[in-house]
């Protein structure tokens, strides 16, 4: 294992419900993700961490959650998009083909951060360990949730996360009362669809 994992694991932990990458999948996106990703995959596989509060994951199976969430907004022209990692409340961490690891949204709010990365071109190996070391568990959580979420709802598995029902989007309320355990595609697609993605600004912060 390489050493910019193992201090990834010291900070996440042991994965959870890991899920073995086949090798179709390595070469869909050989060319497309960074090779360190794709060793990652091939070593880890697609896999929790911080008892499920993050989670790397199989870009094909958000092929259409970037999409839905990108279409019509300048993004979908900038850059080709494949989620490589998310949290446990849809925080989606996307990685553009040309910019690396360049965009973040924030699913539960509708909004979105963009990055310029450093690390491009032949440089995305760097820009994939760099993304790893950045994570931080604490950042995934929304609103102090996850550990009262876990212990109500129980652990997630690789296809779910934790939504508000009714979503904040309806103006449903951010409280543990209003959390359940649900299909993470089905329910970023449909959070896609209620509000139009937007940046941050800093009145949001």
């Amino acid at each position: 294992m390489d050493e910019i994992f193992s201090i990834f694991l010291e900070t996440f932990g042991e994965p959870v419900d890991r899920q073995e990458v086949p090798a179709s999948s390595m070469e869909r996106y050989r060319g497309k993700l960074p090779n360190q990703l794709l060793e990652y995959w091939d070593e880890h596989g697609w896999s929790g961490y911080a008892e499920g509060i993050f989670w790397i994951v199989n870009p094909q199976e958000y092929e259409g959650v970037v999409a839905s969430w990108l279409e019509g907004t300048k993004l979908e022209k900038y850059d080709t998009y494949h989620l490589i990692a998310r949290g446990a409340f849809g925080d989606l961490y996307l990685w553009g083909e040309k910019t690396g690891a360049s965009l973040k949204i924030t699913s539960v709010l509708s909004r979105y951060t963009t990055h310029t990365s450093i690390y491009t071109g032949k440089e995305m190996d760097k820009g994939l360990r760099s993304f790893i070391l950045s994570r931080n568990v604490d950042s995934n959580d929304y609103g102090d949730l996850f550990k009262p979420a876990k212990k109500k709802l129980g652990t997630l598995r690789h296809d779910e996360m934790y939504g508000f029902v009714p979503a904040l989007g309806f103006g449903g309320p951010d409280t543990l009362d209003h959390l359940e355990k649900v299909k993470a595609v089905e329910h970023l697609t449909l959070l896609s669809q209620i509000a139009e993605l937007q940046p941050y600004s800093f009145s949001d912060l």
